[in-house]
């Protein structure tokens, strides 16, 4: 087939200008409204293409250029505020029983902790509300619409983009979270009857007690979750926790101030919380030390835990008394150490002597180790396995400057220092292992809960204390340990797993509760002592230091 021929000659043309390009119909639907109000979605008609010295007076030339730098904007319209008369839209999707604000903020798609989003229809966390953002996606695929911010707890509609500023939402916000009063805090503990105590439920219509309430075992957590509930029962450190901002501080406090809010919170949908968020922390700070997949032991958590949150909130490595945690637990010790000698006599025996020279250190604690003793290896007489018992005060005299522990060649001796601290934590040692096996020592250990005298365990220091005056504690926290089976199907297997729970005491009405795991109950007093005690904390009595004070003012 022959060319087709130019209708005009080329020459002609010299001078004309190019058509105008045309854009693509999704730039058409980007561009904003002209000057005459017309629409972005209005079709424009073609312009017929002109000469440069034929141009309309009232045409712009800037009308044919496309501006590819400019910033692109959004198909659909946001809006600032919702639509008049439709204030309280899309409120009736939102499904307040599947709401968990324990677990980490991550955005569930790009598992990002940046300006992370709830849907409060389904639960789930998403970055962002902009017009790429993860949320927006959901809430046009989903037909999810309303969401709320996890830091500012601000709500918001989308796609339309608007903050809902509605009371109804003012529960869900306190419950993602909770934030408390100085007279709310002081009200705790305050002694209440039984009818005077304002109830608490949950959405189900679930009567519970705030601060008693269960703790999530994802899988091995139990050993974190006995150590928080009894931590969380520590008045100085819970009133710290609940009333400060820690804005500022380590994530790790963060995380452990909102964990005991939400424990203490008396408008929670459920009656139990998940320490997920916490944990997550732990294991990132702890390089995996401690982890919610392994069972690790509640005193190395303990004080790994205690000295990570006195670094985060700002405590010194030298200087004492610097962060709350020190302010609460941290004591002083007289430890005398001797070395021990040995020298042959005349006929050829070895004579062990006392080294002359006695070493003298003041050492600071958090918490006080407890030796057991030895468990009997035989049966007794009736050939019956009987598990001994042992009286706290007598493991506690470790601590009277006269009982003697020898340790790698040494004689050591232990006495408390005058000031004691406010809180006791006494750690009784159950587990030692070698290179071949990890044994465990059954010894209960008999104690009252009450009106336990420190004084023949602290140096004399008439400045401080009179010699003759009782110190007392009294029981705040009691950790146990128990011994369950692996394999109920071979009695003597003898294969066994830990598991761990703790009794605290409600002071608003002296009774004692058993939190294990999910499993809350009371407990009667009398029988603390039954199981396998591994950890205390003990609360001096403020009455004493009261009458101290005014024996003071009246000299």
């Amino acid at each position: 087939m022959a060319k087709r021929q130019a209708s005009e000659p080329l020459d002609e043309l010299v001078g004309i200008a190019s058509p105008a390009s045309k854009k693509s119909r999704t730039a058409d639907l980007e561009t904003p409204p002209n000057e005459n109000g017309a629409s972005a979605l209005t079709p424009t008609p073609l312009k017929e293409s002109t000469t440069a010295n034929d141009s309309h007076p009232d045409s712009d030339s800037s009308d044919l250029e496309v501006e590819d730098d400019g910033p692109a904007t959004s198909a659909l319209l946001r809006q600032a505020n919702p639509t008049e008369g439709y204030d309280d839209l899309y409120l009736d999707t939102i499904d307040r029983h599947v709401l968990d604000f324990d677990f980490e903020k991550l955005c569930s798609v790009s598992l990002s902790n940046i300006n992370v989003y709830a849907c409060l229809v389904c639960g789930k966390y998403f970055q962002g509300r902009g017009p790429k953002s993860h949320a927006y996606f959901h809430a046009l695929d989903e037909d999810h619409h309303v969401f709320i911010n996890l830091e500012t707890q601000k709500v918001y509609v989308l796609p339309e983009g608007y903050e809902v500023k509605s009371k109804s939402l003012e529960d869900i916000k306190y419950v993602s979270d909770p934030r408390y009063s100085k007279q709310e805090v002081k009200n705790l503990d305050c002694p209440l009857s039984t009818t005077e105590r304002t109830k608490s439920w949950t959405l189900s219509g679930k009567e519970y007690t705030p601060g008693f309430v269960g703790m999530n075992n994802i899988k091995a957590n139990d050993y974190l979750n006995v150590i928080v509930q009894a931590l969380s029962h520590v008045p100085p450190l819970r009133n710290y926790f609940l009333l400060e901002s820690f804005s500022k501080n380590a994530e790790l406090v963060k995380r452990n101030s909102i964990l005991f809010r939400k424990i203490w919170n008396p408008r929670a949908f459920k009656a139990h919380v998940s320490p997920h968020e916490l944990l997550q922390e732990i294991a990132l700070r702890s390089n995996k030390r401690f982890t919610l997949t392994n069972q690790s032991d509640p005193v190395e958590f303990l004080s790994w835990f205690l000295n990570n949150l006195h670094l985060g909130l700002g405590g010194s490595k030298t200087r004492p008394g610097s962060s709350m945690i020190q302010r609460t637990f941290q004591g002083k010790l007289k430890a005398e150490s001797q070395a021990i000698t040995a020298r042959a006599d005349a006929t050829d025996r070895l004579r062990f002597e006392e080294a002359a020279e006695v070493k003298v250190d003041v050492v600071r604690f958090l918490l006080l180790t407890l030796d057991l003793p030895a468990a009997p290896l035989f049966q007794d007489e009736l050939e019956k396995n009987i598990i001994p018992q042992v009286p706290l005060t007598t493991i506690l005299s470790k601590y009277d400057g006269k009982s003697a522990q020898e340790h790698h060649a040494q004689r050591k001796r232990y006495r408390l220092l005058h000031p004691l601290p406010p809180y006791l934590i006494f750690h009784v040692k159950r587990f030692s292992q070698n290179k071949f096996v990890s044994e465990r020592n059954p010894t209960i250990v008999t104690f009252d809960a009450r009106n336990l005298d420190v004084s023949p365990y602290v140096e004399p220091n008439p400045a401080e204390w009179p010699p003759s005056e009782p110190i007392w504690y009294d029981l705040v926290a009691n950790v146990v340990h128990e011994a369950v089976r692996t394999r109920e199907d071979v009695a003597d297997s003898g294969d066994e797993r830990k598991t761990w729970k703790v009794q605290v005491r409600d002071r608003s009405t002296g009774e004692w509760i058993s939190c294990q795991d999910l499993f809350v109950e009371k407990v009667q007093s009398e029988l603390l002592y039954l199981g396998e005690s591994y950890l205390q904390i003990w609360e001096r009595r403020r009455e004493q230091r009261t009458a101290m004070n005014g024996t003071a003012k009246n000299k």
